[in-house]
């Protein structure tokens, strides 16, 4: 119910000589007769008029007490039925129901929606609207990913002149072997309030029932699906994934018109989004089609798409991004009343690209109260919110229908390269990794872009498959599809990246199968590494192959793998934010 909805509903005293105005059908419609009528007709009218006042009284009272409606496309009374008709009417206009569009006005495609839907002041190219663009990291030479140049997003960039003079508060302890330290206070942010409920479900006491017995989670040893070692506490979260896939619902917002909404795209490094819409989209267990028994709410929308669609370029602004997803939340919020119940606390999507948070910015409980799985979970920004935010996975597939093609690496013992790094110089942190290491240590194989010279021999993934350590430096933002990547190829990945949030971080211990280097450690870089024994990085490695298979895309989705594990962090975020009482 959208704010100020309940003040649309008034009832009235009336004396009993007093027409009552909220008589509908019959009794509201009577004409006046000037002559007077036969004492018993006027009795058994004023009877039919009293019954007809209960009823509608009856009804209200009714409309109040239910929480939701039963029927998941049809929204709270909020005013006139004439009211409701034209809210939805014109909220149509712009986000048309792509599953069941009206057969007397078929939407309009979807070229035309999104140019109509922009603002008077910028005009969207034709081109970009009608062919869609190739994955930026696609049919490199040297089989790099990279992004996007982006338009200057930020209120306080940092300087490229001098990237590492100021170092900003770390979320995580940076000595080797120690990993992050997320139970310092001193680096952490409070963990966020949930917003109260306007009333409670069933859903909720299901979700105070999961908080419990996670809680009280039994001790676990010797599990042959879950390697301890991995994991911040192996116990807490089998039991918590156990109660995820016991109890968890899903409702799927089905309006919004393709190619921005229900639109997956599943290749180049904007994977992890496309994946996550698709798999959960045909996913038969955890989703519902009836509103009222769902934990969760997903808004099934694209950040690839909305820039592919509605960034206009050289604009150098994604203002039309912003406006465009706030209204689709007063849409959605006008017409179905599961937003408003908890300001959108119990509702998530899944962005993958650069912008994701940044086109969150125009509504507050979008960027305040929604659970955001982010590729650019970045701490500094002042969107990503930790303990309530999920970091996303950066995934880059070159193949669809073949997920795991090249999955895996050479032997520990066989890998004859120190550390590897190639890619564009973008960002803050490349540039001063190539100033300090490219070409001048042959241990440290570092370059802006693979020579041909050493394609020949050696292409960029048998480069990976041949490392101890892969370099994965931030680019434009705090995220790296490299990490993965690494992780694919069996290297032990060196994240260079400050104020990232690692994904899965409520669950994973990173410093199991990952280095995580401060920025300003890069001119000591090689010393860090082979300060690390020799047992100490055989043993990191083995994580890095123990847990690949949390990092693997299916296209049936297997217990534990990367779907689940997003879902799983989705769920425990929601269960963390339940009130007890």
């Amino acid at each position: 119910m959208g704010p100020g909805a309940n003040a649309s509903i008034h009832f009235h005293l009336h004396t009993p000589t007093s027409p009552s105005p909220i008589l509908s059908g019959a009794a509201a419609e009577m004409p006046h007769h000037p002559s007077p009528l036969p004492y018993k007709l006027l009795a058994r009218r004023r009877a039919v008029a009293a019954c007809a006042a209960v009823a509608v009284l009856a009804a209200a009272a009714l409309l109040l007490a239910t929480p939701a409606t039963d029927d998941p496309t049809r929204p709270y009374l909020a005013g006139s039925l004439l009211e409701k008709e034209l809210v939805e009417d014109a909220a149509s206009r712009r986000f048309v129901d792509a599953s069941s569009p009206s057969p007397a006005q078929p939407p309009l495609p979807s070229s035309l929606l999104l140019e109509n839907n922009l603002p008077s002041k910028v005009t969207a190219a034709t081109s970009m609207l009608l062919v869609p663009s190739p994955s930026p990291a696609e049919n490199l030479d040297d089989g790099s990913m990279e992004e996007t140049e982006p338009p200057d997003l930020k209120e306080n960039t940092h300087a490229e002149s001098a990237p590492f003079s100021k170092s900003s508060s770390p979320i995580r302890r940076f000595e080797i072997n120690k990993g992050h330290d997320m139970n310092d206070p001193a680096k952490l942010p409070p963990r966020p309030e949930a917003p109260v409920p306007l009333w409670s479900t069933a859903a909720d006491e299901e979700l105070i029932y999961a908080k419990k017995g996670i809680a009280n989670a039994p001790l676990v040893s010797n599990d042959p699906d879950l390697h301890a070692p991995l994991f911040q506490n192996v116990s807490v979260f089998r039991k918590s994934y156990e109660l995820m896939e016991r109890l968890l619902k899903v409702f799927i917002y089905h309006d919004g018109a393709k190619p921005i909404f229900h639109s997956p795209e599943l290749k180049g490094i904007y994977a992890s989004e496309g994946w996550f819409m698709k798999l959960m989209e045909g996913n038969q267990h955890f989703v519902v089609r009836d509103p009222n028994r769902a934990h969760l709410f997903y808004l099934p929308y694209s950040s690839r798409q909305l820039e592919h669609n509605l960034y206009v370029p050289g604009s150098n602004t994604i203002e039309p991004l912003s406006i465009f997803i706030k209204e689709y939340i007063d849409f959605i919020s006008a017409k179905f009343p599961y937003w408003n119940r908890t300001k959108g606390a119990d509702h998530f999507f899944v962005a993958c690209h650069d912008w994701g948070p940044y086109t969150t910015k125009l509504h507050d409980e979008l960027r305040k109260n929604t659970i955001k799985a982010l590729c650019n979970a970045d701490l500094s920004e002042g969107v990503f919110i930790h303990g309530r935010d999920v970091s996303l996975p950066e995934t880059f597939l070159r193949s669809p229908r073949r997920p795991l093609r090249g999955i895996g690496g050479k032997p520990a013992a066989d890998r004859s390269i120190l550390a590897f790094f190639a890619g564009q110089m973008h960002g803050r942190v490349r540039p001063v990794l190539l100033q300090y290491w490219g070409g001048k240590d042959a241990d440290m194989k570092i370059y802006d872009r693979l020579p041909h010279r050493i394609t020949r021999k050696m292409n960029y993934v048998q480069h990976m498959k041949s490392s101890k350590y892969c370099v994965c430096p931030m680019g434009y933002e705090v995220n790296s599809p490299r990490i993965v990547e690494a992780i694919y190829y069996e290297c032990v990945p060196v994240i260079i990246a400050d104020n990232f949030v690692l994904p899965f971080d409520d669950a994973l211990n990173w410093s199991a199968f990952s280095v995580v280097v401060p920025e300003k450690d890069v001119p000591k870089l090689k010393q860090i590494l082979l300060e690390i024994p020799e047992d100490r990085y055989m043993d990191m490695q083995l994580n890095v192959k123990q847990v690949q298979k949390h990092f693997l895309w299916h296209p049936n989705p297997i217990k534990y793998d990367i779907f689940h594990m997003i879902l799983h962090s989705v769920w425990s975020s929601r269960v963390n934010h339940i009130q007890m009482e």
